[in-house]
């Protein structure tokens, strides 16, 4: 794991998260579903991805990236098994399309069949007292609860927080309607980012803490970019983590995004190239923005942060709230 905290440690004396996310449900409308149907489902997709899915059962899902062959990510996916001989996977629905015809090029002769299934699927954020009970409160874990498929996810501070998956048009019952504003604060607070079109290739798979979370098993057989995504784990290269910012400042209610997918961010260490890109934001009630961005490290451990231009906003660093492993 990561060192202690230490005074001395711009990144360890961090403020804390203050936020109290509201309980209830949200639509989850950005994200979107491909099905993969046949005999060969689990064992196709387990040689394309970071994750183990041969062994996957159906008592949890799996978080993985879809890599290049020089291991950058190409998408994001929460994978669950649906019905018999079938795997969802769970993206961005920026990138659905460009995703699901890039994997069809890899079928050949397996037995399987893709499609684009977010339309038979309604997608659901619970946070808080909206969550329901599930046997293990593990991240991902998976429950059936009234017909529906629900997924324990990383909390955000200490609030609960599930994906829920159920059949088209459907919702959860007894839950209050919360906005996607909040459920977006959920997600970078969490610190589990989402690749969408804005950072599509941008990141191998531990620039965004995915080896921390469940996101990368080092011990399956080969699939796009493996080799690329071990030499950064075991030759002890990385350079790059995922950090939670926040602005230091509030900003108008309908102002422009101070913080947006995509966005470079620079350093006070090195003013005149970019330290870092902003992966996922969102604004909290108090006017001010946060995001997951994916930094140098040692940028980081400068303290001194800014959005979009060496002057721009000034960023403070947020505590993680998972421990990081350490390069092997």
């Amino acid at each position: 794991m990561l060192t202690a905290p230490s005074a001395s440690n711009p990144l360890t004396a961090l403020p804390t998260n203050d936020y109290d996310l509201p309980a209830g449900a949200s639509p989850l409308e950005h994200l979107g579903v491909i099905a993969l149907q046949g005999p060969d489902a689990a064992s196709f997709i387990h040689n394309q991805l970071t994750n183990d899915f041969l062994l996957l059962d159906a008592q949890h899902a799996r978080l993985a990236a879809f890599c290049s062959a020089k291991g950058r990510m190409q998408a994001s996916f929460i994978g669950l098994h649906g019905q018999s001989e079938q795997l969802l996977l769970i993206c961005s629905r920026d990138l659905l399309a460009s995703t699901l015809k890039r994997l069809s090029m890899f079928v050949l002769r397996a037995k399987v069949k893709l499609h684009d299934a977010s339309a038979e699927y309604a997608l659901w954020g619970l946070t808080g007292s909206a969550c329901v009970a599930l046997q293990d409160s593990a991240a991902w874990t998976l429950g059936q609860v009234d017909g529906a498929q629900v997924i324990q996810l990383y909390p955000a501070q200490q609030t609960q927080r599930q994906l829920w998956i159920g059949a088209a048009n459907s919702a959860p019952t007894q839950s209050l309607l919360h906005s996607a504003a909040d459920w977006a604060l959920g997600e970078v607070l969490s610190g589990i980012a989402t690749i969408s079109a804005p950072v599509f290739e941008a990141f191998v798979p531990q620039m965004l803490n995915y080896e921390s979370v469940g996101g990368v098993n080092f011990k399956k057989g080969c699939y796009p970019g493996q080799e690329v995504v071990a030499r950064s784990q075991f030759r002890g290269t990385l350079k790059r983590r995922a950090f939670i910012l926040r602005t230091l400042d509030a900003w108008p209610q309908g102002a422009s995004p101070v913080l947006a997918a995509g966005q470079e961010l620079f350093s006070a260490w090195d003013a005149e190239q970019s330290c870092g890109t902003a992966v996922q934001s969102a604004c909290a009630p108090d006017g001010r923005w946060l995001c997951i961005a994916s930094l140098q490290t040692q940028a980081a451990e400068s303290g001194v942060l800014h959005a979009g231009e060496p002057h721009g906003p000034a960023l403070q660093l947020l505590p993680l709230p998972y421990p990081l492993l350490e390069d092997i």
